[in-house]
């Protein structure tokens, strides 16, 4: 299926254009911010070894062919399209992008296979084995595993889309306690992978029944009604799947605008009898022990295997509701079976006419702008609803109107378009882009949240269930507050996360954390030429978009140390070290367009 603002045509030019100059949305990140870090990036890197280690860096391809490919974009075309689509835009994968061309390349990536799961690499890494120390209590095996899984492998685009979905289908590893946590989240995370390239109706039902999100979200032994003690069943689920999985709360046009009344108040899409009504659906449900074997040894109490982590929960008819179900219009008469039940619930989520604009809009929120026009949500969404041969929400068909539409292709030029890059897809940017590895294997990366010492944001540890930040956050006392615009990610955006930030950065590309190390040989031949380096890493890093004035800073920034062919490998370092951390920290990196 072909969109018709898809952009796929050749483009006349092979080599790099000048980027349109990219304005700044928040002062806080100014090019008077950029010229104070000069300072701190030039004169704080003292000491340190060379930096480089086994694996090489990313080197530039070349054809088997004597015969250059015909190249459809430019570099900076191609290493835009790719920073939207996954975490990188190594050489390699921009002379990929520009010769194959988006669909192409697109298609390639949906067909990849999982390389490793999140619970495969626990299990190999033994932490899916007890052992004395109590790891099946410990929940930072699943941070472990988390960064492992964004850090390292292939398929960067199917881990970059399941990273999104994991903030709009939210579970988070914070309230999850017993047994195997790690391997809990893990579980689900495996699943947003395994499903996020099927159809939409299919994650939901997955989604419903995960081991995860029954803990999370209570579904997890949610009982029937009982007249005697006055018990009614659990509404947690029911609410959370209306509101945040699916239809939202009010009522939608296909464009994502919202439809009013005659006093042109919005319309509510469920009222409190629908969630109580659902809710009976979510009941019976609980973890699966049936392949579970309790091992004893460790402790007085037998630990199980984790078994029950995985896969969907079970069901009990003798637990679940048989009481008719009315909801959002839908009839669900008394005593049909659960999984029926079940099956009429969900169909009608996933049918209802404010599923695909509800999903459209955050999706690309996430990928391409905080801020997308009606008509871009439209395209989006009437793909959602028809791929082109009549099947509803294939969701590679939805990835692929996000990511190819003319919206996205086409570089803005003004001050309100793009994203805020959020904090976890900059350190995985930062650290796959200089061919991050370990020393040891474990990958000993922890919970990042805290906004003083860490990155104000970490995998699969939002704070509710409402996400890290909500997708109609305005920042307040702000020219985007008096424009009426979208700026989700900038709810995690404040003085102490900026300082946090910038702190964890410049730690992190010089002595790792940990035992997770980077390597410069990328870039090693760079030091002693300013202007070459400023120019790789803006390709690579911004896909061009850092402006000539920030350019010129940065540039004048490292050439007030002097690095020639003799210098040191420290002086030279530093050098690397100061130029990641100017561009990781000016606003045209951050501000992604």
């Amino acid at each position: 299926m072909h969109n018709n603002n898809v952009v796929q045509a050749p483009i006349s030019s092979n080599t790099i254009t000048e980027d349109l100059p990219v304005k700044l949305t928040s002062a806080a990140y100014s090019s008077a911010g950029v010229a104070s870090l000069v300072a701190l990036a030039t004169n704080s890197c003292g000491g340190g070894g060379s930096g480089a280690s086994s694996g090489g860096g990313i080197q530039t391809s070349s054809t088997a062919s004597s015969v250059a490919p015909q190249l459809l974009y430019t570099k900076a075309e191609a290493a835009r399209f790719l920073l939207q689509t996954q975490f990188t835009a190594t050489d390699e994968e921009i002379l990929a992008v520009r010769t194959s061309g988006y669909d192409a390349w697109l298609t390639t990536q949906f067909n990849s296979a999982i390389d490793q799961t999140g619970a495969q690499w626990l299990t190999a890494s033994g932490h899916a084995t007890p052992k004395k120390d109590g790891n099946y209590f410990n929940p930072v095996f699943g941070d472990w595993m988390a960064w492992n899984q964004l850090l390292t492998g292939t398929g960067q685009v199917r881990k970059r889309l399941s990273l999104a979905l994991s903030e709009f289908f939210v579970v988070s590893l914070n309230p999850i306690d017993g047994f195997w946590p790690p391997m809990l989240i893990a579980g689900y995370w495996d699943l947003l992978n395994a499903k996020v390239f099927d159809n939409f109706r299919n994650l939901l039902e997955d989604i419903s029944l995960n081991p995860a999100m029954g803990f999370y979200l209570n579904t997890k032994g949610n009982l029937k009604e009982d007249a005697e003690s006055g018990r009614q069943p659990d509404e947690n689920y029911a609410r959370e799947i209306m509101q945040l999985f699916s239809i939202g709360l009010y009522e939608l046009n296909l464009d994502g605008s919202l439809k009013t009344n005659a006093q042109g108040n919005p319309i509510e899409t469920y009222v409190q009898s629908d969630i109580t009504n659902l809710a009976r659906v979510f009941t019976g449900y609980d973890w699966d022990y049936s392949k579970v074997t309790q091992q004893h040894g460790f402790e007085s109490y037998p630990v199980p295997t984790p078994e029950f982590t995985s896969g969907r929960m079970a069901f009990d008819a003798k637990k679940h509701s048989n009481l008719a179900v009315s909801f959002l219009g839908t009839n669900i008469p008394a005593n049909t079976s659960g999984a029926d039940a079940l099956r009429i619930a969900l169909d009608t989520l996933f049918n209802h006419a404010n599923t695909g604009p509800f999903f459209a809009k955050q999706m690309i929120q996430r990928l391409i702008t905080s801020n997308p026009s009606p008509a871009y949500i439209q395209r989006v969404a009437t793909v959602f609803n028809n791929n082109g041969a009549n099947v509803r929400g294939d969701l590679k068909a939805v990835w692929r109107a996000i990511l190819t539409d003319t919206e996205a292709r086409t570089l803005p030029s003004n001050n309100t378009a793009g994203k805020l890059r959020e904090p976890i897809v900059r350190l995985t940017q930062i650290a796959r882009t200089f061919n991050v590895s370990s020393t040891n294997g474990k990958w000993e990366i922890y919970d990042l949240s805290n906004a003083d010492t860490g990155l104000g944001q970490a995998p699969l540890r939002s704070p509710s269930v409402f996400n890290f930040f909500r997708p109609g956050y305005v920042p307040p006392n702000t020219a985007l507050a008096s424009q009426g615009l979208l700026a989700p990610e900038f709810q995690l955006h404040n003085e102490t996360s900026t300082a946090g930030y910038i702190n964890m950065v410049a730690y992190f590309i010089k002595s790792g954390y940990a035992d997770v190390k980077v390597s410069l040989s990328a870039i090693e031949s760079l030091a002693t030429d300013a202007k070459a380096l400023v120019e790789w890493l803006n390709l690579h890093l911004t896909a061009n978009q850092l402006s000539a004035a920030t350019l010129d800073i940065i540039q004048q920034a490292l050439e007030a140390n002097p690095v020639t062919a003799s210098s040191s490998s420290n002086a030279k370092n530093d050098r690397l070290y100061a130029a990641i951390l100017l561009v990781a920290a000016c606003p045209e990196y951050l501000i992604q367009k």
